[in-house]
């Protein structure tokens, strides 16, 4: 086989970069100039793309456009906005151009995250934490009465992919009432799932609805004040999908109205939120800054991730995580 050349703008560290390196050999690794600041972020265009049979990354969008070589785009992050648009999908489907993604790499990390998200609200961890009642007081009667269980409770999810997959894991032992919207129902999830039709009637019931929906066209501003008012009163807001997708002034009216108990954000817009935002005041509004997947060697996760997948297109096997 003729040597492949696999662009590369993915933010490694030495020891990552030679796992990369190695793990492609004999094939020719090309790096830009700058690497991207982090697997969320562009980099700059790279002199060596035009030559790349592979690119690994996120590679710039006009960089694509002007390749004549480029057959297979691996995305190192799980989301994939600048790619998702009818124009990117007409491209690269007129030449033939595959593109995978990282989903599979921080699909659990992203699940524990929210996971823990749910039990800290569950048993009221930030008052607690900012606590020092004494036992017996009337703010300490309080702390424990309002801390409840998971078990039982009914959960929306919004989105069903990787994460939603793991997540359904960690609440099996709780047994917990699991509806998922999908555009395509499958009928294989093991529990109801519901389009966007026929959401209105599971948010009604649902104690948290969790959003892991991606951001394009028709996902933004999908949690509006509409469908916050379709949610059960004194339910949990929980969003580790996309800060696009939904609506906050809609979200803080929701919070000071009482509607909602609680939410518990990894994801803003725009990234971070200012330090004046109302959000970050509130006291019922939990934010993460978009830490979710994140986990210990996240990088060699990730090249582990694409030398696996690089095996699979050197053999013409099917690829993990395909997206287009």
């Amino acid at each position: 086989m003729t040597a492949l050349k696999i662009f590369s703008d993915s933010p490694l560290d030495a020891s990552n970069t030679r796992l990369l390196v190695d793990g492609t050999a004999p094939h020719e690794v090309l790096f830009p100039r700058t690497a991207a600041a982090s697997v969320l972020a562009q980099a700059e265009p790279g002199p060596a793309f035009p030559l790349a049979d592979i690119a690994f990354g996120q590679p710039d969008l006009e960089s694509i456009r002007r390749s004549d070589k480029l057959k297979w785009i691996h995305v190192s992050s799980a989301g994939f906005t600048r790619y998702d648009t009818p124009e990117f999908r007409a491209l690269v489907a007129e030449r033939g151009i595959v593109v995978s993604n990282s989903s599979s790499v921080y699909a659990a990390a992203c699940a524990e995250h929210v996971f823990a998200f749910m039990l800290a609200q569950s048993r009221w961890l930030p008052q607690a934490l900012r606590s020092q009642t004494p036992n017996g007081s009337p703010e300490w009667f309080q702390l424990r009465g309002d801390s409840v269980s998971l078990r039982g409770q009914s959960v929306v999810i919004l989105g069903f992919g990787g994460i939603a997959t793991e997540l359904v894991k960690l609440l099996a032992p709780f047994e917990m009432k699991i509806t998922a919207m999908r555009r395509h129902p499958r009928g294989d999830e093991g529990f109801p799932t519901v389009t966007a039709e026929g959401l209105p009637a599971a948010l009604a019931t649902a104690d948290h609805v969790i959003n892991i929906l991606p951001d394009n066209a028709a996902s933004r501003n999908f949690i509006d004040a509409a469908r916050l008012a379709q949610m059960k009163p004194g339910a949990v807001f929980h969003n580790i999908g996309r800060g696009t997708t939904v609506d906050q002034d809609a979200l803080l009216a929701a919070l000071r109205s009482g509607r909602l108990a609680a939410a518990w954000l990894d994801v803003t817009e725009p990234e971070p939120l200012p330090a004046g935002h109302p959000l970050r005041s509130e006291p019922n509004c939990f934010i993460t800054p978009h830490i979710a997947g994140g986990h210990a060697d996240e990088s060699g996760t990730l090249v582990r991730h694409f030398l696996s997948n690089f095996q699979r297109y050197l053999t013409g096997s099917p690829l993990l995580d395909r997206i287009m």
